[in-house]
């Protein structure tokens, strides 16, 4: 007798061995033994893996059945791509934001019926989805071109608390797109970050000269679309200095620093040099001129994009439990609904902004900086010098 014929004599007799008792599987055993001529107790392991394997006794949609189907999660991840991989946190408040946009601009592809169990899906869920979805880590490592004035003391410091701050209040700062090496002439970006709606503000220049940075400057206060008040920075001597000063008064921009080597008094601007600048333009050397028009029209995009569809959240207390911290935190909010929210902004502002936000479409903006990255990137290839 093969192994195969065995198989199935041992199966056919399965049925009546499960409803047998205890002395009746002892006799079907016997008869078995003497049929198949196999050892008992692998008679016994035969049988437990025939009765694991039926479908009859045991489903295989057992548990509770699945609500979130693939349709839904594929929903999802156009949701997590298009917000370019946002943490489930701050991706939930704008899901339902992100579908009617891309509803609206025909770029939806999904059923009603996945469309309405992604929306109804809670913020837990969603971050234990997206948590599955494949992340890229971060590659590298910014060097600090930080290099103190020596005319410090004619700004004044501030700690700041940055709790109660007006629209216009703006932390400032620059990031050195240097690659591994900060020898030589390579391309800034001024990152401005208002403090009360965390409207941010990119631009690219030549260097960190103090009339390359002011020239920067001008640029932020024109697009701001509240007053600029007052700029705070850090020491760096193209921030400090009487060129500085004089524009400030020029403009009515009140001008505060952070202490020397303190980078939590500027906390703002300081995380997002790595969640907006770092993310979107990496660490690649920049060190020809070519390069700054096309970075600056890809931070007018990018402006867009981050001001608009990218939200952050506030730490509302941070109580220390023993050698831990425990955060509560607000619920996420992009820059453009804080605006919206703030009573201290005029309504023609609020307006203007509506109807900007309204002929958007994140996922279009963010095609727009896929293709100027990589443009970025030919340029720096093609005029510029090794990456160092």
């Amino acid at each position: 007798m093969t192994m195969a014929t065995k198989h199935e004599v041992i199966k056919d007799a399965l049925e009546v061995y499960l409803k047998a008792t205890r002395k009746e599987k002892g006799v079907i055993l016997d008869r078995l033994e003497k049929t198949v001529h196999m050892h008992r107790k692998a008679i016994i392991r035969r049988l437990k893996v025939l009765q694991t394997r039926r479908t009859n006794f045991v489903s295989d949609d057992r548990g509770r059945p699945t609500y979130y189907t693939a349709d839904v999660i594929a929903g999802l991840k156009d949701i997590w791509d298009t917000s370019n991989r946002l943490c489930g946190e701050l991706l939930h408040p704008v899901i339902s934001e992100y579908v009617g946009i891309l509803k609206r601009d025909k770029m939806w592809t999904h059923s009603d019926i996945a469309t309405g169990k992604l929306l109804a899906m809670s913020e837990m869920t969603v971050k234990r989805k997206v948590g599955k979805f494949e992340h890229t880590k971060r590659k590298g490592q910014g060097f600090s071109s930080t290099s103190p004035s020596s005319v410090k003391t004619i700004i004044p410091i501030s700690v700041g608390e940055w709790k109660d701050a007006n629209p216009g209040v703006l932390q400032v700062d620059t990031v050195a797109h240097c690659g591994s090496s900060l020898r030589g002439d390579f391309v800034y970006t001024l990152n401005a970050t208002d403090v009360s709606t965390f409207w941010n503000t990119l631009r690219a220049q030549w260097n960190k000269g103090q009339e390359a940075t002011r020239v920067s400057e001008e640029y932020v206060r024109e697009h701001l679309p509240f007053p600029f008040i007052r700029r705070h920075t850090d020491t760096g001597s193209e921030f400090v200095n009487y060129h500085a000063v004089e524009w400030g008064c020029d403009n009515k921009v009140s001008l505060t620093r952070s202490r020397p080597y303190k980078k939590n008094d500027n906390p703002n601007v300081e995380e997002r040099n790595g969640h907006i600048v770092r993310k979107y333009v990496g660490y690649i050397r920049l060190d020809c001129k070519e390069t700054v028009p096309i970075l600056n029209d890809l931070f007018k995009v990018l402006n867009l994009y981050t001001n608009h569809f990218i939200p952050s959240r506030k730490t509302i207390e941070n109580v220390r439990v023993g050698a831990r911290y425990k955060r509560t935190y607000e619920k996420a909010r992009t820059p453009y609904q804080r605006v919206m929210n703030h009573p201290n902004i005029s309504e023609e502002t609020k307006n203007k902004l509506r109807l900007e936000h309204n002929e958007l479409n994140p996922a279009k903006l963010l095609q727009k900086i896929e293709k100027l990255r990589t443009k970025l990137y030919d340029i720096q290839r093609k005029h510029g010098g090794p990456q160092i």
